[in-house]
């Protein structure tokens, strides 16, 4: 029985791979860098995502994905703040999305009005390091009142992630949060980590979120034009 489950799980994993990939291939083929953001619950990136689309909303078309267990709580207070299609998943219990579910929302994006798409996976630090979405990037997002020690505690999904937000340093003055601390950690587990500091509520280190998605952006259509142009 023990050895049916790995069967079970490696067959499973293996067509994720290829959904995967094929999501993959058409973003690629659209020019339209995909985001994972992952994190434990309550970390902020339903906020994050907030501001994002309210303060470049005029200047990159995004999309959205969400991701929960049971609600569509978090598309909805999204939609508040964007005209375009935000698309709810509700995983019914599952921990994390899968490359199935992203690429039936794709269907129904019009991917050549498209700059950007986030994909908002379920909030958990486990389950979602080892699932391929297609993304782009994996952003892992933890908060100053979660702790320092997050990326030794988790290891693996800082290690696959491209770059880490820490939000919530609004906070900082009121918690027990060492940042260097954290950034020693960050490092220790994945030397090539991207770090940037945000607080969505008082605005600070926006600009440097904002100037990290602006530049993804016009790497993927860099991209796009070469391999059309190829």
């Amino acid at each position: 029985m023990p050895i049916k489950r790995i069967e079970v799980r490696e067959r499973v994993m293996t067509r994720n791979d290829e959904l995967a990939a094929a999501v993959r291939h058409t973003l690629e083929e659209a020019g339209v860098p995909a985001f994972n953001l992952v994190s434990s619950p309550g970390s902020g990136k339903t906020r994050l995502l907030e501001q994002t689309l309210a303060d470049l909303g005029d200047e990159l078309r995004m999309a959205v994905v969400t991701g929960d267990v049971q609600t569509s709580n978090d598309a909805e207070r999204l939609a508040r703040h964007t005209d375009r299609l935000v698309q709810a998943v509700v995983t019914n219990g599952a921990c994390h999305l899968d490359a199935r579910q992203v690429g039936e929302a794709l269907a129904e994006l019009d991917l050549g009005e498209t700059d950007l798409l986030f994909i908002e996976n379920v909030g958990n630090l486990v389950c979602p390091a080892s699932w391929d979405l297609g993304e782009a990037e994996k952003v892992v997002l933890f908060s100053v009142t979660e702790g320092e020690d997050k990326p030794v505690k988790y290891p693996k999904m800082f290690e696959k992630a491209s770059t880490a937000v820490i939000t919530k340093t609004d906070l900082l003055p009121y918690v027990p949060f060492d940042l260097n601390r954290a950034r020693r950690f960050l490092h220790e587990t994945n030397p090539d980590l991207r770090v940037i500091l945000v607080s969505a509520l008082g605005g600070a280190g926006l600009e440097h979120w904002y100037d990290y998605l602006r530049s993804r952006v016009n790497v993927a259509r860099a991209e796009r034009r070469s391999l059309h142009t190829a």
